[in-house]
């Protein structure tokens, strides 16, 4: 009988034990899905302090050495809600600061961010080389995002009889950039501070030392994958991944289509599914009323959901906001981040009460009866590497206004006559991004949602696409075997 593939899956975040974006939910999901495969995947994760506090149990494995950082131990536990082994990697840089894995409470780096993460890859590669006493020899090793950038480097500098190793980029924005003296302070191989290795423009890149220590770059999107290799997307990176261009591959992220599901989602007044969209309309209700917004079925309820950043382009959608206000729409918004954006839209509230609801934190279960009760929803990103809300937005009925950027433009299919007669339409898709391109993505959305024939053709083909992991975790256990494959050729 043929083994199992082994791999180690290192990630910074895991949802339901820490979330601050797409990388926590595919960290929680995809692992999920590679193992009902047949996969012996195994995540490796930091232990903060909140993550211990939201797992049920947990046990001592092993314990390490490691200079400059002293003891480390590595913990052992499940993903919660499923079969999938977890290895917490238990430390003070970790498990002493509450909250925010990289921030402060001000919003700023965490200043020991890279001994942190140098510590989190270094960490892992003992597990990946078997010498962490786990009695578990790994077969590959699958990196995300720049904080386990540097174990990818850190394996390629060991030659060709260490694990083969890919990495995910969730997010090109956030390269995991420091000085040259942290670079000297880390214990790191002195060879590492090289063009193909570790170092950018005199500095260190962490995400430029992942991608370089790999066989193969993967993004969360097909989109995405190409946008990277030009200069507008590619974050200083772009010539980088241009060069590499027949490694860099874009694999659509999935959702948990049984958490996110109208039909039996406990977060919702009123459960519905593509054959009961009259429901929809008592969600629609319950949520003006949770928000304290008029309760008037004509009004477009328009909602928002993500990070307060400039990557989400929330500040264009300030720029027409008093022009959207002549429109018969509300708008309910949920998230946080910049304290500027969080503060012009609490005043755009204030401006129009009963018509603009802003919640400024995260609520899972409000983030659940936003997608249920609006009729659509606005993601103006600015750039998007997947994006989930707007799947998730499709799977409710809740058809997405988008520009056309990333997984964005992979998922949203722009509604016109071809799209409707073929049954592809289920959103609206922005070319642009300004002012005008916000009204009129709104407008066309107000302009068949007062067709309730048309707009209910448009509800349903969004809701039977399937968005879920298994496909997207057939081609990631495909690539995992093509790595295996080149590796028994040698």
């Amino acid at each position: 009988m043929k083994k199992p593939i082994r791999v180690l899956f290192a990630t910074s975040e895991v949802h339901p034990l820490m979330k601050t974006g797409g990388l926590g939910d595919v960290s929680g999901s995809l692992p999920q899905a590679l193992r009902a495969l047949g996969m012996d995947i195994r995540i490796a994760m930091p232990a903060y302090g909140d993550t211990l506090a939201r797992l049920q149990a947990w046990r001592p494995r092993s314990e390490l050495m490691l200079a400059p950082f002293g003891r480390i131990r590595i913990l052992e536990a499940r993903l919660p809600d499923s079969d999938v082994p977890l290895y917490l990697i238990d430390h003070p840089l970790f498990s002493e600061r509450p909250g925010n894995p990289y921030n402060d409470s001000t919003g700023h780096a965490w200043p020991d961010n890279a001994e942190r993460f140098a510590l989190f890859s270094r960490t892992c590669e003992s597990i990946a080389l078997d010498r962490a006493a786990l009695d578990w020899q790994v077969d590959l090793v699958h990196a995300n995002d720049w904080q386990s950038g540097l174990l990818t480097a850190l394996l390629a500098e060991r030659g060709d009889q260490t694990p083969p190793a890919l990495i995910t980029i969730h997010n090109l924005a956030y390269q995991g950039v420091f000085d040259r003296k942290t670079f000297q302070n880390l214990n790191l191989p002195v060879n590492l501070w090289r063009p193909d290795g570790v170092e950018h423009w005199g500095e260190m890149n962490c995400l430029k030392a992942g991608i370089n220590g790999s066989r193969f770059i993967t993004t969360v999107s097909p989109g995405y994958a190409r946008e990277i290799q030009t200069q507008p997307f590619g974050n200083g990176l772009d010539g980088l991944l241009r060069h590499r261009h027949e490694d860099v591959i874009g694999i659509l992220n999935g959702i948990d289509m049984k958490t996110w599901d109208p039909a039996h989602d406990p977060a919702l007044p009123l459960p519905y599914d593509a054959e009961q969209l009259e429901n929809k309309t008592h969600n629609k209700r319950a949520l003006q009323e949770e928000m304290g917004l008029l309760e008037d079925d004509q009004l477009l309820l328009v909602g928002l959901i993500g990070r307060m950043t400039g990557q989400k382009g929330l500040d264009i959608v300030l720029q027409a906001a008093d022009a959207l206000m002549s429109l018969p729409v509300q708008i309910a918004v949920l998230g946080s981040g910049d304290q500027g954006l969080e503060a012009a839209y609490l005043d755009w509230m204030a401006r129009y009460p009963g018509r603009v609801s802003v919640h400024i934190g995260y609520n899972e279960g409000l983030a659940h009866r936003i997608e249920a009760g609006c009729d659509a929803f606005l993601m103006p990103s600015r750039f998007e590497p997947c994006g989930l809300n707007q799947m998730y937005s499709l799977r409710y009925g809740t058809p997405p206004i988008v520009h056309g950027v990333g997984g964005l433009r992979d998922t949203v299919i722009d509604t016109h006559e071809a799209t409707l007669a073929d049954h592809s339409a289920n959103g609206f898709v922005m070319r642009h991004l300004d002012t005008h391109a916000i009204l009129w993505g709104v407008g066309r959305a107000l302009e068949y949602f007062r067709q309730p024939t048309l707009w209910q053709a448009i509800q349903q083909n969004g809701m039977a696409a399937d968005f879920g992991w298994d496909k997207s975790a057939l081609q990631y256990m495909a690539l995992y075997q093509r790595m295996l494959d080149e590796r028994a050729r040698r």
